[in-house]
């Protein structure tokens, strides 16, 4: 599903709302903190930092991001499913960071991660909310009509909620809940911009689908209509990204 390098081009946008996320979780001297979904690690590294007395745990269904992993002394990685990690103790902390929406029923889910928190513990995820931008609505009407008969199958509606959706369901579970919104305006830079952030995360399962040939003209018709939708401009290409966060205390 992921592409280490093309991801890891936009790591300083990509980070900021990690470092937004955490800085809201108030917990003091967690003994256990695990990164659900971490990627290559490098954040979940952060996190080790952060809490220094904490045995800190990522885990990635993807073991390219593992493999690139920085795991050593408190820090540990391991391949696993976010839909099916089960921790072996009650956990202090769990942070995941831009990886529920990937996830079909990630609002069930919930349910069980606040679950398995120690008295006190803390969730904190954050999920992008920019689903109807054109970034991913021009993608969705391409799968839906020129793309239909390789790729229609693929199209997803927008799978989170928002941030009044996420209190109103973690409140009932009981929890003491921080739910926000943020529009960050990246400047990328580079011919292709917005095309190349999503050829890292949004497209691979399309990409996945075709076939080399196939996937050139599919790009070519995404770089058409994202570049109209985002035109370059002298400093870069200006790419609004809603994300949505949430921080809930048990």
């Amino acid at each position: 599903m992921w592409d280490p390098e093309i991801y890891g081009r936009y790591a300083d946008e990509r980070s900021r709302p990690f470092f937004d996320l955490v800085a809201r979780i108030s917990a003091e001297r967690p003994g256990q903190v695990v990164d659900a979904g971490c990627g290559s690690g490098e954040l979940t590294a952060e996190l080790a930092r952060r809490w220094p007395d904490a045995d800190v745990h990522g885990f990635d269904s993807s073991p390219a991001m593992i493999g690139k992993a920085p795991a050593g002394g408190r820090l540990t990685f391991s391949v696993d499913d976010v839909s099916r990690w089960r921790p072996g103790r009650p956990v202090d902390v769990i942070v995941s960071n831009a990886v529920l929406q990937w996830v079909p029923g990630h609002r069930e889910l919930l349910s069980r991660w606040t679950g398995v928190l120690a008295p006190g513990g803390w969730l904190a995820f954050q999920v992008p909310g920019n689903f109807d931008a054109p970034s991913h609505a021009l993608v969705r009407e391409l799968c839906r009509t020129r793309w239909r008969d390789r790729l229609g199958d693929l199209v997803r509606e927008p799978p989170v909620d928002d941030p009044a959706g996420y209190l109103d369901r973690l409140t009932a579970l009981g929890c003491r809940v921080d739910a926000w919104e943020t529009t960050y305006l990246h400047v990328l830079p580079g011919d292709d911009a917005v095309l190349t952030w999503i050829t890292g995360t949004a497209l691979r399962p399309m990409l996945d689908r075709l076939d080399p040939d196939e996937r050139d003209a599919f790009l070519g018709d995404c770089a058409a209509l994202l570049n109209e939708a985002y035109p370059r401009r002298p400093y870069g290409t200006v790419f609004p990204f809603r994300r949505i966060f949430v921080v809930a205390q048990k």
